[in-house]
Order: structure tokens, then C-alpha cells, then sequence
């Protein structure tokens, strides 16, 4: 009788045991890569325009910067159980008057989204490669607007 006591006192010690451990938090539903991912896209769109050939340059640079950090996010929002489809379009009837330093804008602000804390250590690696590509992206862009800028000075 002792030992089928002491197996009962083993049996609920290993289930509270298994209750009290932590588990691993379900994937939060936070906006940020779906966020980050929209400006992204609308970034792209505003780059893409035919430019002087040195801003085009820049342009593209940004654009494959920005194609790559589409990419990483991608692959982090799923692996975060993120709805890829949920996304506004992107504005058809953009404003190309400034188009540049809106494009800063975005990637300035798909660097704060891209900054929110992360509950998914497996997407941080991708998180982070996004961060290192939209950081090239802005210094394209920051090129792009210095050779604008000395483009309508030489006019």
C-alpha cells in the first residue's frame, strides 16, 4: 500500500510539475510586419519613376534594398502566423512632388514598426535582416536626394 501511495505522491508532483512550466505564448496578433510590409510596398512604388540617371541608380538600389526586406519580413510573418493578405493597396494616384523624401519617411517608420518587440525568437533573425536591408534602403535614398538636390543646382 506504501508504494502505490508514494506513486500517486510521484504521479501529482510531475503533474503540477507540467502544469506550473511555462508554455509558449500563442503568436500575438500585433500590426507591425503587416505595417511595415504596406510601407514597404508603397515605398517601392513611389521609387519606382524615371529619374535623372545618377538619382535612378540610388533608386534602384533602394528598390532591391527594399525587395529584400519585403523578402525577410515575409518569411518572418509567417513563420509569426501574420496574414500576408491583409494589407491596404497601394495609392494608384501617388504625388511624385517630394516622392523622395516621402520615401524616407516610410522607411523611417518601417524602422520604428520593424523595432517593436518581437515574441517570436525564430522570426528575429529574419526581423533583423529586414532592420540591416530598409537601414541600405534609406541610405540609397538619402544618396538619391543628395544627387537630386545637386542635379537642380547645376540647372
Amino acid at each position: 500500500m506504501k508504494s502505490t501511495h508514494w506513486m500517486s505522491a510521484v504521479v501529482m508532483t510531475v503533474l503540477v510539475a507540467a502544469c506550473a512550466a511555462p508554455r509558449p505564448a500563442p503568436a500575438q496578433e500585433h500590426p507591425h510586419y503587416i505595417h511595415a510590409l504596406s510601407d514597404l510596398r508603397l515605398a517601392r512604388a513611389i521609387l519606382d519613376r524615371q529619374q535623372e540617371w545618377n538619382v535612378m541608380r540610388d533608386q534602384y538600389a533602394a528598390i532591391e534594398e527594399i525587395d529584400h526586406a519585403i523578402g525577410e519580413l515575409k518569411r518572418a510573418s509567417i513563420d509569426d502566423h501574420k496574414d500576408l493578405r491583409d494589407h491596404p493597396p497601394i495609392d494608384t494616384y501617388l504625388d511624385y512632388r517630394g516622392r523622395l523624401h516621402r520615401a524616407m519617411e516610410l522607411l523611417d517608420s518601417v524602422e520604428r514598426d520593424l523595432h517593436a518587440e518581437e515574441d517570436n525568437y525564430a522570426a528575429l533573425g529574419w526581423r533583423d535582416a529586414a532592420i540591416h536591408h530598409v537601414n541600405d534602403a534609406r541610405g540609397a535614398v538619402h544618396r538619391a536626394i543628395e544627387d537630386k538636390r545637386a542635379d537642380q543646382f547645376r540647372e
